[in-house]
Order: C-alpha cells, then structure tokens, then sequence
C-alpha cells in the first residue's frame, strides 16, 4: 500500500488532529474516525479501512493482522529537565528512579528454568545475571533452579543454549519495572 491509497478511506486514530493534519499537509482526502482505546481492532470490527495509531515495535498490528507502512507521521521522545543550579527535590529523584526503572527494564527479561548441579557452572555462564543469578534448591535431588535478568535481544539464543546443555522448564517473564 502506498499513502496515496489512503485517500477517500475512513482512518481510525485516537489523534484526530494529529492525523488530519498530516493527511491535509499530503492532499490526501481521508474521513478520519475518532477511536479511544484498542484502535488496531477498528478494522477487523469495519469501522475503518486503516488505522494510524502510536507504536513501538508493531506487535500489536501483526497479532491484529495489520502491516505498517509509510514513514512514521511523528517521532517522539520524553526528556526530564530540571534547573541548573536547583537542589534536586526527593519527589524529582524519586521519578526519576521510576522512569529509569522502566526504561531498563524495557531491556531485560527474567529467564527461570531447572538445571542439573553438574551443569550450573556452564548455564551461569550463559545466564550470569546483572550480579549473580539466583539459585534456589529444588526437591529433585541434584537439581537447582535458576534465575537471572538477561537482555531481552539475547532471549532466544540463550534458551537455544540452556536447552542444549541441560537445562529444562526454561520460562520467560517480562519486567515492567526496576530498580538497579
């Protein structure tokens, strides 16, 4: 699909203006439908032909069927600023922690799983965790479980490389936020 194709369809956003905007700035004619919420579904329900709506890596439009294209209507990014000079105040540095806790959190996962203690030493090397992994006996004789933070871009790989040597009951659970 190319951009011109979006003239005369109805376009689902929950940013009317945002969108119309940028639609006039193309001489593109479009109806513009105002949606709050899971926009991706607008399609699918026929309440739109496309949608333009805020994404980060796309996920949610492929689940929904849906493909991107054309260039980004508006990039963005969040900065915290403060005076120069100012005393930082707790509720600034608090914020700050919270913020910084997601953004890395965003970055890593939790990968859990069952090793045999012979093993241990060469799966902490795959998973050696920000400090140390976790490793908590388990009632299997010989056997410990394990936890560690690994980077959400190694995943993969690394479950690839724990199942080789051993490893079993591999799982993965997102983290929403930290502290570090």
């Amino acid at each position: 699909m190319k951009i011109s194709d979006i003239a005369g369809k109805r376009v689902a956003t929950a940013y009317p203006g945002l969108v119309g905007h940028h639609l006039s700035q193309l001489n593109i004619k479009a109806d513009v439908v105002r949606l709050d919420g899971a926009v991706e579904s607008s399609v699918r329900l026929g309440v739109a032909d496309l949608i333009a709506d805020v994404v980060s890596t796309g996920n949610t439009l492929r689940q929904a069927g849906l493909e991107m294209f054309g260039d980004p209507i508006l990039k963005s990014e969040a900065v915290l600023i403060k005076r120069a000079g100012t005393q930082t105040a707790p509720e600034f540095e608090t914020l700050q922690r919270r913020l910084s806790g997601v953004v890395i959190a965003r970055q890593y996962v939790l990968l859990d799983y069952d090793i045999q203690k012979s093993f241990l030493e060469n799966a902490c090397t795959l998973t050696p965790g920000l400090e140390s992994p976790t490793i908590s006996p388990l009632a299997k004789e010989d056997w410990v479980a394990v936890r560690a933070m690994v980077p959400r871009k190694d995943t993969n790989r690394v479950m690839d490389e724990l199942w080789a040597i051993g490893a079993r009951g591999i799982l993965v659970t997102d983290i929403h936020a930290c502290r570090l």
